[in-house]
């Protein structure tokens, strides 16, 4: 499972880093030069070379670009270092695998079950919720509006969803509030899953219509206020205590709400829960396998991808300038000759990526419609 450095876009980067306005600013300067010079961005090495050759010369790209602090370019590559040991050296690259996978139908016409093992990206609750951003606002975009289906087209089960929304930043809060709410109309239903409902922020919980409440048991003043807080989740039963039933659930009981076809919260019931008709617990590596080689997706994303981009790009120009200044009988000023240098290297950098670029756009800001901005082509979708 893999995105890039564009795809993701510098909006969602920015509030992953936790970066301030001018931080910000400087970042979304970052990736315009490098749409304007034909840099493509899918890994970390390619943005750090990008924040690096910018950093270096600031001062040219003033005029065009206006002020581009090296504090803040200096803040940013701190935090890229930091995203790269929580595994985004990994998450950042290519091939991706298209969102229309996942919407994929056997021969008889079913949906598929398509299980993600994100064991490493929940390592990190910063790339975790990125990534849950990023893939539901790409949906949001591809997806038809379709209104109130009678069952929706894709489903997604987030388990363990405290890691989601563990030390997640308030603006990546709110923004996963803003999707949840939004994605139903495109015929997504999300549900989370975990062990109590203090878990997920009371912002998101309100925009979750279909509640399933398994036992609580109240054995200290925090379980408590947990039993307290799930029960005040649903509609009320005039014939149910919900608090105190919650704390009664036996194996196979739950409380359930959903919502009924004039999209309302139905009066909660208790219910018997159907048990599982599948085996309980993880694949064995036989097994998961065997399972893996009869997928037809098979041998499309396993083998990680380098092309060219910003970094061997960057990587040239460097090279270039170096090779020229060594073998030049004489030098200009120091102002007239780095004002040269960077329009040549601009120029050998262009006709390098001419044949890849042409006419097309790089795609920035998967999340343009959703944060604010505006969405471009280009690369395709990335789960």
């Amino acid at each position: 499972m893999r995105s890039t450095i564009s795809e993701m876009g510098p909006l969602l980067l920015s509030r992953v880093f936790g970066l301030n306005d001018t931080q910000e600013g400087v970042l979304q300067l970052v990736f315009k030069i490098a749409d304007d010079q034909g840099l493509l961005l899918l890994d970390l090495k390619d943005l750090r070379s990008m924040l690096e050759w910018v950093g270096e010369h600031a001062k040219e790209l003033k005029g065009e670009y206006g002020n581009l602090s090296t504090q803040s370019v200096a803040t940013i590559q701190r935090q890229l270092l930091v995203l790269g040991e929580a595994g985004g050296e990994e998450f950042f690259a290519e091939p991706a695998l298209s969102l229309e996978n996942l919407l994929q139908k056997d021969f008889s016409g079913n949906g598929v079950i398509s299980v993600l093992d994100v064991t490493q990206l929940m390592s990190d609750s910063r790339l975790y919720v990125s990534f849950m951003l990023w893939l539901l606002s790409e949906l949001f975009e591809q997806l038809p509006e379709v209104g109130d289906l009678d069952r929706p087209k894709l489903v997604f089960f987030f388990d363990e969803a405290h890691l989601l929304f563990k030390e997640a930043p308030k603006a990546l809060l709110e923004k996963i509030e803003q999707v949840v709410r939004l994605i139903r109309s495109k015929g997504v239903g999300v549900y989370f899953v975990t062990q109590n409902p203090l878990d997920i922020p009371e912002s998101v919980l309100g925009q979750l219509g279909n509640r399933v409440q398994h036992g609580l048991r109240a054995f200290t003043p925090l379980d408590q206020k947990a039993v307290k807080v799930a029960a005040q989740t649903f509609r009320p039963n005039p014939e149910l205590d919900t608090e105190r039933v919650i704390t009664e659930l036996g194996v196979g009981e739950a409380l359930v709400s959903l919502l009924d076809l004039e999209g309302r919260p139905t009066p909660v019931e208790r219910v018997k829960i159907a048990p599982p008709e599948s085996r309980i617990g993880p694949l064995t590596e036989t097994e998961r396998a065997e399972r893996i080689s009869r997928s037809p997706l098979l041998g499309r994303y396993e083998q990680k991808l380098d092309r060219e981009s910003a970094y061997e790009l960057l990587k040239q120009r460097k090279e270039s300038a170096q090779s020229a200044s060594s073998s030049a009988p004489e030098r200009t000023s120091p102002r007239s000759g780095g004002r040269q240098s960077l329009g040549e290297a601009f120029i050998k950098s262009a006709a390098r990526s001419v044949g890849s670029s042409l006419g097309r756009q790089i795609m920035r800001g998967v999340l343009g419609s959703i944060f604010g901005g505006g969405r471009r082509g280009g690369l395709g979708g990335i789960f």
